[in-house]
């Protein structure tokens, strides 16, 4: 049984969502191990106590819980899989959390890989963006043994609220990519609503209040319109990374068979916004594209 006292969770990835979610750790009471590219990412958890470490191998070989949100599933493969990898240097027992977006097949490979070395893998990846993250408000979508969702519920249970276990390994991804669907299809309706109330000579700030309270409301309403009428673009989630989410999406999908005509006009829309140097926004600045 992990307790606060015995556990030692390393920590890697402190980008806009990590760092948030490592601090509630931290402040939750556990020992947090931190490693990240870039060390100054870093800086504000190390001041709050968590400690550095200079790799992957140093801090897999010191934790028995180790966390991962990192970019790409390239990234993630490499993190777990690479020969100075999680998998390679931890000990037997240990619990390998990863809340990357990432494609459920890795991480099947990776529960399995984790499997022969008398590891548990859960694939957690988690939705709610960098308000969620700061208000430990984040929803997780957990696929793996239940056994090891039981046991790391109290870690999650410090990051987010929504949490539930999903099914075998993978589930949690796909769970993930379903929220990312239905996400993409929102943030076109979102953009267009917003410029149309501008066009149409409103005020869009009094058309937010009628239109958030009704049918139309929606986290990203509610949460990313404000953002484009205030014209902030800053990510709370990075265009770059949703375009990769939408890519994983459509990949799954077409293996499966299916139509997803939603997520292909938006990843179009995207796509074009990336090619407008606009890849390091947040999602909402879908809005300059269509007003």
């Amino acid at each position: 049984m992990l307790t606060i006292e015995n556990t030692v969770i390393g920590f890697i990835g402190t980008g806009v969502m990590g760092k948030s979610m490592a601090s509630h750790l931290l402040k939750a009471g556990y020992k947090v191990l931190v490693y990240t590219r870039t060390k100054h990412k870093a800086n504000d958890l190390l001041e709050n106590g968590a400690t550095w470490k200079d790799s992957v191998a140093e801090l897999s070989k010191e934790a028995n819980v180790v966390i991962t949100i990192v970019g790409y599933p390239k990234d993630v493969e490499e993190v777990y899989l690479g020969e100075d990898g999680v998998l390679n240097h931890c000990k037997k027992g240990t619990f390998v959390i990863d809340m990357t977006t990432s494609t459920p097949t890795l991480a099947k490979k990776i529960y399995e890989e984790a499997k022969k070395r008398e590891m548990y893998a859960l694939d957690a990846p988690v939705s709610g963006g960098d308000i969620g993250a700061r208000d430990a408000k984040l929803t997780i979508m957990v696929g793996g043994d239940e056994i090891a969702y039981t046991v790391c519920l109290p870690i999650f249970e410090c990051m987010g609220q929504n949490i539930v276990h999903q099914g075998e390994a993978g589930a949690g991804q796909h769970t993930k990519l379903c929220n990312q669907i239905a996400i993409a299809s929102n943030m076109i309706g979102v953009s267009e609503a917003m410029a149309y109330a501008t066009n149409a000579g409103l005020n869009p700030e009094k058309v937010l209040m009628s239109i958030s309270a009704g049918a139309a409301g929606s986290w990203s309403l509610s949460n990313l319109a404000p953002k484009m009428i205030n014209g902030d673009y800053d990510p709370g989630f990075y265009i770059k990374h949703f375009i990769k989410d939408m890519s994983i999406a459509l990949n799954e999908a077409e293996t499966m068979g299916m139509k997803t005509p939603g997520l292909d006009l938006a990843k179009s829309l995207y796509d074009e916004l990336a090619q407008m140097g606009e890849e390091n926004n947040g999602t909402q600045a879908l809005y300059k594209l269509l007003k």
